[in-house]
């Protein structure tokens, strides 16, 4: 049918966006567990059964490609899904992979030996959930060596964000860059590891200074989608629309994604 995206919430909404501009001609479907977001706050455990239940309903539905634009759920379950072993004919694919290969500028089948790369100071905001997996840390040290990795759990902005209150938002954004700054005054490149945080890149770009270089990664997604899409036509599917689902109340959940989005998007029951 088409190429899944799902998200806890409505970050994930970033990612498809670029992913649309870039594929015009593929057909996605989006699914929100917003009955259960934010995850980031949720034990492993928890973010694991819920991201295979939403990931297996893409899949039952027409969706043998599913990206998880989500970092929360790419920390916590990707591996543990792809270990337990993947459906034939279906895949599910993580965030935070081409995000890696920008920054090691290695790709991620490389097997070779970690090397020296060009950064060496690196900041990461995200959810307490991912922060707490050091799933950016853990791949960053299969692929480069001398980075040192400082990592800060931006409690409350998703929440702010998907409220629709982004002067709250841009609030905690300043406070966890000075947090960040107190432990690594002066990084050299900072993560936005979270899809809800391309909404707030300027305002992290301010807090940081013009010198740092901010990684986000909706483009890059959409980038490494296009070549593997590329490379297996065979997961396009043969849908004509894009279709949105939500966990949630598809009423309020399309009245929170219009504003996050600032276009009309109109979510259906799951």
């Amino acid at each position: 049918m088409a190429v899944g995206i799902f998200d806890s919430g409505l970050g994930g909404l970033t990612v498809l966006d670029a992913a649309r501009a870039r594929l015009p001609d593929v057909p996605f479907v989006y699914y929100a567990d917003s009955a259960h977001a934010p995850y980031g706050v949720r034990d492993s455990e928890d973010i694991y059964k819920l991201t295979k239940k939403s990931v297996e309903y893409l899949w039952d539905n027409g969706c043998d490609l599913v990206i998880l634009a989500c970092n929360t759920a790419s920390a916590a379950a990707l591996r543990r899904m792809q270990e337990a072993g993947v459906p034939t004919g279906k895949r599910v694919l993580g965030v935070f992979v081409p995000l890696i290969e920008a920054l090691t500028e290695r790709e991620w089948g490389d097997n070779s030996p970690p090397r020296e790369v060009a950064v060496t100071e690196v900041a990461v905001f995200a959810t307490p959930a991912t922060v707490a997996s050091r799933a950016f840390q853990r791949e960053l040290a299969f692929r480069a060596i001398g980075v040192d990795v400082e990592a800060q759990a931006c409690g409350g902005v998703v929440d702010a964000i998907e409220d629709g209150d982004m002067i709250l938002a841009e609030a905690l954004v300043r406070s966890h860059v000075d947090a960040l700054k107190r432990k690594m005054p002066a990084p050299q490149a900072a993560i936005l590891g979270c899809t809800h945080y391309p909404l707030m890149e300027t305002h992290f770009q301010a807090a940081l200074g013009e010198g740092v270089k901010v990684y986000s990664q909706a483009n890059l997604v959409a980038e490494s989608l296009a070549d593997y899409i590329d490379r297996r036509p065979d997961f396009i599917g043969t849908g004509k629309t894009h279709r949105y689902f939500t966990s949630g109340d598809p009423a309020r959940v399309s009245d929170r994604a219009t504003q996050f989005m600032r276009r009309e998007i109109s979510f259906e029951p799951a």
